[in-house]
């Protein structure tokens, strides 16, 4: 396969556009297999019209690794316009350019294992007090509740601040989130205007825990700590308003995909006996005491191996959006300039020329001895790759492990039956459903 700069001569992907104005959008949200079926009819790559912009969506390990590594030369971040208001211009999500470089240098301070260990005591205690609550309910729809707790966790880590009593908080993010894949309408009654009114709120009250942290004598070393002292290459600080979009972004990440993640950790273990009693007899034999360290969490070897197939069966985000800047060939189609790109995580890894398998729920592929996720480079891309690759999966890996391996060595669940566990897939993946299940501590 080449790829060349196009002459203008080549035909463009097959597909259609769908209806005028909001073309495939409501297919692409609201369908799950809505990419599955396009990629049986036309193949891995195809047009389409989404949030009211001509799209080529291209699927598998070769198509990543071209748009990962065309950034700035061909595509620049391209997200819908709804994440791009609601998330705001100060976020890293959104920034491009040297700005963008500049902040993923100075936000990867946050994220270093002196940070993440400093923060894990934190983490045990909120985890112990949802773990009780569970107990005593008895009977729970859990992806709520492991929203709730991945919000809590999240605003330990990122602010310091506990929010677990805070209701109006957690709605309000709820809310927010429900916006970010919507159609732009600003009316008060749509997603969308919800989500303006709730974004506007927690600005509010992020401001507020901000300002109180600057009349601080000392700068905690958390994430807000370092965000306010950090500088750019000119020795300037930043603004108030980019403080707070970077938070509102970096709270989004380390709480719906954290969520989503755990919700499909639990529910696979559920369905998998053999994986959950190995994960177990891990727990048994490493006999670790709390608390826990990063040091204990990097010998769970086997938990890796479940952590890494989770995140392949069901990546936290299933797409990602470039706008091509300036017109490109790819596999022999001509895609034009202004159109926008999309990645598919989720399809790349069923993949069967890299998995075998891929339908299978299976840890023991990323074992070293059989190693699939290194067959392609980019056929593994559940945090996404290149230079926008998520600058807080550590962390959201952290989480993962630690409340996994807490969970293992104490309780057990089961699902309730006659659930649909088919997936909603925007903002972030989640069963239908919520995954209902009976919580108990295990039996001495």
């Amino acid at each position: 396969m080449t790829i060349t700069i196009s002459q203008g001569a080549l035909p463009l992907p097959p597909g259609h556009f769908g209806l005028p104005v909001i073309g495939e959008t409501l297919n692409f949200l609201y369908d799950p297999r809505y990419v599955e079926k396009r990629q049986k009819q036309y193949g891995s790559i195809f047009k389409t019209s989404l949030f009211g912009c001509s799209t080529v969506i291209a699927i598998g390990a070769e198509a990543n690794r071209y748009l990962f590594a065309n950034e700035k030369s061909h595509l620049s971040v391209g997200w819908p316009e709804t994440i791009k208001v609601l998330l705001g211009i100060g976020s890293l999500v959104i920034q491009t350019g040297n700005e963008h470089q500049q902040r993923r240098k100075m936000f990867h301070k946050a994220f270093q294992p002196k940070i993440m260990e400093q923060s894990i005591s934190g983490i045990e205690s909120i985890t112990h007090n949802y773990l009780d609550k569970w107990e005593r309910m008895g009977t729970l729809n859990w992806f709520p509740e492991l929203s709730k707790y991945s919000l809590d966790v999240a605003c330990k880590f990122l602010l310091g601040v506990e929010t677990s009593n805070d209701c109006h908080f957690s709605k309000l993010f709820e809310e927010w989130g429900d916006g970010l894949f919507s159609i732009p309408i600003r009316l008060p009654w749509t997603k969308f205007g919800r989500a303006l009114h709730s974004r506007e709120q927690l600005l509010i009250r992020i401001e507020e825990i901000v300002r109180k942290r600057q009349q601080q004598s000392h700068t905690s070393q958390d994430f807000l700590g370092l965000l306010l002292q950090i500088q750019d290459e000119d020795g300037n600080k930043l603004s108030l308003q980019e403080v707070k979009d970077q938070i509102l972004t970096f709270l989004f990440g380390g709480h719906d995909t954290v969520a989503s993640a755990l919700t499909s950790m639990f529910m696979f273990l559920a369905q998998s006996p053999e994986v959950l009693a190995t994960a177990r007899a891990e727990q048994r034999q490493l006999e670790f005491k709390e608390p826990l360290t990063l040091e204990h969490l990097k010998q769970m070897t086997y938990l890796d191996l479940v952590v890494k197939e989770v995140l392949r069966v069901t990546p936290s985000a299933s797409f990602g959006f470039r706008k091509v800047i300036k017109e490109f060939e790819f596999n022999g189609y001509r895609i034009p300039q202004d159109w926008i790109a999309v990645y598919v995580m989720r399809r790349t890894h069923q993949d069967s020329s890299i998995y075998t398998q891929p339908e299978r729920f299976d840890p023991q592929r990323f074992a070293p001895e059989r190693a699939e996720d290194k067959a392609k480079p980019f056929g593994y891309v559940p945090f996404g790759g290149g230079m926008r690759e998520c600058p807080g999966k550590e962390f959201g890996k952290l989480v993962l492990k630690l409340l996994t391996a807490m969970l293992l060595r104490e309780y057990e669940w089961e699902l309730e039956p006659g659930q649909n566990l088919n997936l909603v897939l925007f903002p972030t993946p989640y069963p239908y459903d919520g995954l209902r299940v009976k919580f108990r501590r295990l039996a001495s």
